[in-house]
C-alpha cells in the first residue's frame, strides 16, 4: 500500500466525529467510524490524537471542521457555537506527532468533494452550498478554491433585508443563513401565520396539503434563489450545488428557474449533491493529499 497516497480524513461535527482513509481519487478504504463529540476541549484533543494514533497507513491527518480556516491550513480562526468555547485554539498538529496535519472549514471540504467526484465534476467554477441549522458555503474559481486574504472566503452572511429583524447566528441580523437554514424556514412560517412549528412538521404538514406550510416552504425556496441569484452575479459560475440536511426539500428545477429569469450574467445549473454524505471529510482528504 502506498500510504503517500492515502490520508486519514476526519470530519468534526457538534454532535459526531467520523473517520477513515481515503485515497487520492476520494474513494473511502472502508465505512467511516462514528464518535461522539466530546463536549470539553480536552475530550476533543484526546479523541482526536486517539483516532489518528490507529491510522498507521496514512501520510497525512486531513481535518474537515466547522469554522473559518487560516490559508495556511493550520488553525481554526473562528469557532461555531455547536462546538466548545476555546475549539479555535486547539494546536491540531501537536495531536499528531508523527503526520503533518491539514485542516479545512468543513463546507469548502464538501465543495472540493463536489468539484472532483460530485456534482459539479468537471466544472471549472462552482459553488457548493450546505444547507442545515446553518448555512455554509465553498466557492471553486478555475478548479481553486476561493480562501480569501484570511481563509475566511464562502462565509454566507451577506444581507438579504434592512428590517432587523431576523437574529442570526453570527451575530447581526437578516443574513442570506437567517432565511435559507432550517431556522430560516420555521422564520419564515411564523412571519406568514404567527405560529410556531419546527422544519420536521412544516415538511410534513406541506406533504399533506397543507396551505400556510407550502406557501411557507414555497417563499422560503425564493429566498434561495434571491441569494444565488447574487453569487451567481458576482461569480459567473456554472453549476451551483446544494447539500445539508434541507437541501433534500428544496426543488431544484424551479428554483434554477427563478434565478435564470434574473441572473445579468450568463445561465446557472442548480443541482442537489452527489458526493455523499461524508462530502467533508472525503473533500478534506482530497485536498490535503493535493497540498502535500
Amino acid at each position: 500500500m502506498n500510504t503517500g497516497n492515502i490520508a486519514l480524513g476526519i470530519d468534526i461535527g457538534g454532535t459526531k466525529i467520523y473517520a477513515t482513509l481515503v485515497d487520492k481519487n476520494g474513494k473511502m478504504l472502508s465505512e467511516p467510524e462514528k464518535y461522539a463529540t466530546p463536549k470539553t476541549i480536552d475530550g476533543i484533543k484526546e479523541k482526536l490524537s486517539g483516532i489518528i494514533k490507529t491510522a498507521k497507513d496514512a501520510s497525512i491527518v486531513a481535518l474537515s471542521t466547522a469554522g473559518a480556516v487560516n490559508n495556511e491550513n493550520t488553525k481554526v480562526l473562528s469557532s461555531t457555537g455547536n462546538l466548545p468555547s476555546g475549539y479555535s485554539d486547539i494546536d491540531f498538529q501537536s495531536l499528531s506527532p508523527k503526520k503533518p496535519v491539514f485542516v479545512e472549514n468543513d463546507a469548502n471540504c464538501a465543495a472540493w468533494a463536489e468539484h472532483m467526484i460530485g456534482a459539479a465534476k468537471g466544472a471549472r467554477h462552482s459553488i457548493t452550498l450546505t444547507l442545515g441549522t446553518g448555512v455554509g458555503g465553498g466557492i471553486i474559481i478555475d478548479n481553486r478554491l476561493l480562501k480569501g486574504k484570511s481563509g475566511a472566503a464562502g462565509e454566507m452572511h451577506f444581507k438579504m433585508s434592512l428590517s432587523r429583524q431576523r437574529p442570526c447566528t453570527c451575530g447581526t441580523f437578516d443574513c442570506f443563513e437567517s432565511y435559507v437554514s432550517g431556522r430560516g424556514l420555521v422564520l419564515t412560517y411564523r412571519d406568514i401565520l404567527n405560529k410556531e412549528l419546527t422544519t420536521y412538521q412544516i415538511i410534513e404538514n406541506a406533504k399533506n396539503a397543507d396551505a400556510g406550510c407550502i406557501l411557507a416552504l414555497d417563499i422560503w425556496q425564493r429566498h434561495l434563489a434571491d441569494g444565488l441569484i447574487g453569487l451567481n452575479d458576482i461569480f459567473d459560475t456554472e453549476i451551483i450545488v446544494l447539500s445539508g440536511s434541507m437541501a433534500q426539500f428544496v426543488e431544484v428545477e424551479y428554483v434554477q428557474k427563478l434565478v435564470n429569469k434574473e441572473v445579468v450574467t450568463s445561465p446557472v445549473l442548480v443541482k442537489h449533491a452527489s458526493a455523499g454524505n461524508f462530502a467533508g471529510l472525503i473533500g478534506a482528504a482530497m485536498l490535503a493529499l493535493n497540498k502535500n
